[in-house]
């Protein structure tokens, strides 16, 4: 078999692509309804909005809310227990942050590292945060930090063969899990 960098056109040998065909939901409602994941028409951006619904937080998927922060589930997961933690009010850039939020932001991403260890002892955890719509941010109004538990074999033949990854849970079970796992003092 000759790999795309023997044939000259691709990556370097070693180099392996994970395909998120599974998002494919994802790109789906962005084209369908863009202006969703846009602020509207008060200014208030998506995780704002699902923040002030005044809808309870199981059904919001919001795990944990803090003073300055809170942390919700993704709604389009690249597997189960992704969470998102991010500041209550809408800030684009990093450098928008107060000392207080950046501070409170920093300890929730700590804290959501925590409840997904306990509530899925991944084999590890991504952490990362896409800042702005060229660097793939889905809500780039809105700074986000992903938390994300991962396993040595965490993709599956659905992705390759369907473009469908397989969520061995429901979004309302990993609510519960992480809320239930959520550390007291976070």
């Amino acid at each position: 078999m000759t790999t795309a960098a023997e044939a000259g056109g691709g990556p370097s040998p070693g180099l392996a692509r994970l395909w998120a065909g599974w998002r494919s939901g994802y790109i789906a409602q962005v084209g369908d309804d863009a202006a969703a994941l846009r602020p509207d028409q008060t200014g208030r951006s998506l995780f704002e909005r699902i923040l002030q619904s005044g809808r309870p937080d199981e059904e919001t998927l919001v795990v944990h809310r803090g003073r300055l922060c809170s942390a919700v589930l993704n709604a389009f997961p690249y597997g189960s227990g992704h969470l998102l933690v991010l500041p209550n009010r809408a800030v684009a850039a990093l450098g928008g942050l107060t000392t207080e939020e950046a501070g409170e932001l920093w300890a929730m991403v700590t804290a959501a590292v925590h409840a997904v260890e306990v509530a899925y002892r991944p084999d590890g955890v991504n952490v990362g945060a896409n800042l702005g719509a060229a660097a793939g941010a889905g809500v780039p109004d809105h700074l986000h930090v992903h938390v994300l538990p991962r396993w040595a074999a965490d993709s599956n033949f659905m992705t390759a063969v369907a473009e469908t990854r397989v969520l061995p849970e429901p979004l309302a079970e990993s609510w519960r899990k992480l809320s239930a796992a959520w550390p007291a003092s976070g």
